[in-house]
């Protein structure tokens, strides 16, 4: 009984693994001495998850992040519980909304280049999973709204 318990719960996990599909990964590139960017990309979620942590080799530290009006104020805050993503739902992260922060650069980022992250999910029953994506390095200018270096030094 013990061996088919742990062949479910590992067939659970690995079912968890193919209900996300992550598509179009991004990280915005920097310029020299720049500590902080952005990665950004679509998230699809066959069940309900919560997007609750990253890791990368570029990086000191990776947080998930939202931009929101506050009055008429643009602010960038993290999210401690993480993103949630419903079943069936579609997440968009992308510049001056929800996104990966990547802090604490450990070099510059230039276009060209890709950026290995590991992102961390949580399914309904609060197992953790985790998923590989190989994000390419686009332009300083890429996207729609600036990430400004100076906004990340105020958390």
């Amino acid at each position: 009984m013990k061996q088919y318990l742990a062949w479910a719960a590992l067939a659970l996990a690995a079912g968890a693994h193919a209900q996300v599909n992550i598509s179009e990964p991004w990280v915005r590139g920097t310029v020299p001495a720049q500590k902080s960017t952005g990665a950004f990309m679509r998230i699809q979620a066959e069940q309900d998850v919560r997007l609750v942590a990253g890791a990368t080799p570029v990086a000191g530290v990776v947080e998930i992040h939202e931009m929101a009006m506050d009055g008429d104020v643009m602010k960038m805050r993290q999210l401690k519980d993480g993103l949630p993503i419903a079943k069936g739902a579609t997440a968009e992260l992308k510049p001056g909304g929800y996104h990966v922060m990547l802090l604490e650069l450990k070099q510059p980022l230039t276009a060209g280049e890709t950026v290995p992250l590991t992102l961390t999910f949580e399914d309904a029953s609060h197992t953790r999973f985790t998923r590989e994506v190989q994000a390419p390095v686009r332009p300083l200018n890429a996207g729609n709204a600036p990430m400004h270096p100076a906004s990340a030094a105020e958390h």
